[in-house]
């Protein structure tokens, strides 16, 4: 213990020395806001830059849905943007139809909901939580943002192309992808996709080396891993599913790179096209799906443990109770970053796979469920006769976990492999992972910045505004992807441009449900206009905020309402609680910040907890010890 508190001191005594030194050279505005290394100013870059994405992103969905939902419909009036990829007729072009899923998928994935989600709020609550001064290296934290930003502009680039970008869906599957004479979009549109996506995986993985060394060993005195946070606790075991999957990934786009551009048969084996056969023998295919898939299922947990450790703490603060299941909610987390590694080929059971194998993952898919059902009990029992105060984050956060609830459901029926080969190729499987990950990750990425934009900004966002963005979203949100659920049981199959040409039967049957999705898809992306206008708004009109607006208990509602560069201006504070004392039984208030010490709350404590003052005194002793090195 004493050799750890020692470490911790000696860390924190250079923080001081690093922060005294900064008050006497301040840093130009090229270096403070641009190439900054400060966390919160790299966090909402990520942030602002995962905005802009999200609305192109949802952009480029509405312009697919215009073609599912009004097929029939002239489109010439978007040609002045889409130029010529609107057809003499009127039509959106078959190509660029793909090409709009692909970039779709592809932005949202990653650049919006792991970049903008996770880059945003592992950044800026990493330290402020832990009570650190800043990432363990504020220089790698800046180049991951850069990275991200090279791969954004470069993906950006390759939708001006003249024959397109990307367009064979967002997953890439050779062999399609790695013959660049197959189609249009697997020209130099997927050349750049490439690019992009290595350069996105660089950025990751630095980002993810950061947020686990600094959780390891920048945390505060007292900040034991048995009084994280646990959207701290969230932050890490996704950094550690991005640092051991994402490599794979990056293996996977290197191959296809030399399929593509060196004459190797990575993925090509016995291909035809046009009745001319090409050299290439020995590839498989299926190997690029187990690779994709083996970073594509951990993904989906890169995406949803960040919303779901932010909404544990929103809930928490705003039902005014603890947590219940603090040690379950970690235990599940550390189970879902385990068995995320070992479900991946559910993805692959139309592949032909050995059915003993099928069975297997099957069975390991069904066994995921668990750990996720633990993390919603947990939710609802916590709410469960809570003094819920509902502010924007904590509607949102309710959302999160109906929407949770609702596409994990599914989530069990597609995991039968016996079904999931009936479904896989439907607009079944489209509705499932839009609820799962896709609106339920959304729903938690804008439950954090309702929650943590006081502190971000100094200022408050338009609750009323909030109010409405809230149920605009929430109700569009079921009524886009609930009735895809019924359209693919029907049958009606993914990436198909128009569903006119299956026949009469089908067009009756599939025309007025997919008008019906088109138009709720219009009206929930038009809403987000509210969020947007209320975002940029309220940077500089909203109203000012409070130190603790939410009288939460972790550390950084202890920071100034300005946080400067280091986060406290004098000494950080010790921690010597949990963060979850809310309406604790004998306390004067319904909340006990962290850094309050149990001598101050003799009233509530619990007979273990007054064991802990005598400890007290030690953190005390290094604090004094600390100060003398800080003020030498």
């Amino acid at each position: 213990m004493s050799t750890t508190h020692s470490t911790v001191e000696e860390i924190h005594s250079h923080g001081h020395d690093h922060d005294h030194d900064h008050d006497h050279h301040e840093l130009g505005f090229i270096r403070k806001y641009i190439f900054s290394e400060d966390h919160k100013v790299i966090a909402k870059q990520y942030l602002i830059t995962g905005i802009l994405w999200a609305f192109f992103g949802g952009a480029l969905s509405i312009l697919f849905r215009l073609q599912l939902g009004f097929p029939d419909m002239n489109l010439e009036w978007l040609k002045p943007i889409l130029g010529g990829w609107i057809d003499e007729s009127g039509k959106l072009d078959k190509e660029f139809y793909l090409a709009l899923v692909t970039m779709h998928g592809t932005i949202m994935v990653f650049f919006v909901l792991t970049a903008g989600l996770s880059g945003t709020f592992s950044n800026f609550l990493i330290p402020l939580q832990i009570g650190a001064r800043d990432m363990a290296s504020g220089f790698i934290n800046m180049l991951s943002y850069w990275f991200f930003f090279l791969s954004s502009a470069i993906m950006f680039c390759s939708l001006f192309l003249e024959t397109g970008p990307a367009s064979g869906g967002w997953v890439v599957y050779p062999p399609l992808s790695a013959l660049p004479q197959s189609m249009p979009g697997s020209g130099l549109g997927l050349t750049m996709w490439l690019i992009a996506m290595a350069l996105f995986i660089v950025s990751s993985l630095m980002g993810g080396i950061n947020y686990i060394c600094t959780v390891i060993n920048l945390r505060t005195r007292g900040m034991y891993f048995s009084r994280m946070p646990l959207t701290i606790w969230a932050f890490f075991f996704t950094a550690v599913l991005g640092l051991l999957s994402f490599p794979v990934l990056l293996s996977a786009a290197l191959l296809l790179i030399f399929d593509r551009s060196f004459g190797t048969s990575f993925y090509l084996s016995e291909i035809y096209i046009q009745g001319q056969a090409l050299p290439n023998m020995g590839g498989s295919p299926i190997l690029y799906q187990h690779l994709f898939w083996f970073l594509g299922h951990p993904e989906v947990y890169i995406v949803l443990l960040p919303a779901l450790g932010m909404t544990s703490e929103i809930i928490a603060t705003n039902s005014r109770k603890p947590i219940f299941g603090y040690r379950a909610m970690i235990g599940s987390m550390m189970g879902i970053t385990v068995l995320a590694f070992i479900v991946w080929a559910h993805h692959m059971f139309v592949t032909g796979m050995n059915p003993f194998l099928g069975s297997v993952f099957m069975f390991l898919t069904l066994i995921i469920a668990v750990p996720s059902a633990v993390k919603a009990f947990n939710y609802i029992t916590t709410l469960w006769k809570g003094n819920i105060i509902f502010t924007p984050a904590m509607l949102f956060s309710i959302g999160l976990v109906s929407l949770f609830i609702s596409g994990g459901v599914t989530g069990i029926i597609l995991g039968n492999s016996a079904l999931d080969i009936n479904l896989h190729d439907t607009y079944f499987v489209v509705a499932h992972f839009h609820l799962v990950m896709g609106a339920a990750s959304f729903f938690g990425l804008l439950a954090g910045v309702y929650h943590w934009f006081p502190k971000m900004f100094g200022r408050e966002m338009n609750k009323t505004l909030g109010y409405i963005h809230f149920w605009l979203s929430f109700v569009g949100v079921y009524a886009v992807f609930f009735p895809m659920h019924y359209i693919g049981i029907a049958g009606f199959p993914r990436r198909y441009y128009s569903f006119t040409a299956l026949g009469n039967n089908a067009e009756a049957a599939f025309t007025d449900l997919n008008a019906f999705i088109s138009i709720a898809a219009i009206i929930t992306f038009s809403s987000q206009a509210i969020f947007f206008f209320n975002f940029f708004i309220s940077i500089f009109k909203g109203k000012k905020a409070s130190q603790n607006p939410w009288n939460s208990n972790t550390l950084e509602w202890t920071t100034p309402v300005e946080v400067g560069h280091g986060n406290w201006p004098g000494e950080i504070p010790a921690v010597y609680r949990w963060p979850y004392d809310y309406s604790k039984p004998g306390s004067a208030t319904d909340f006990i910040p962290q850094n309050v010490p149990y001598s101050a709350t003799p009233e509530s404590n619990l007979p273990e907890e007054t064991e802990e003052i005598a400890i007290e005194k030690d953190i005390e002793g290094l604090l004094s010890a600390q100060n003398e090195v800080y003020n030498r």
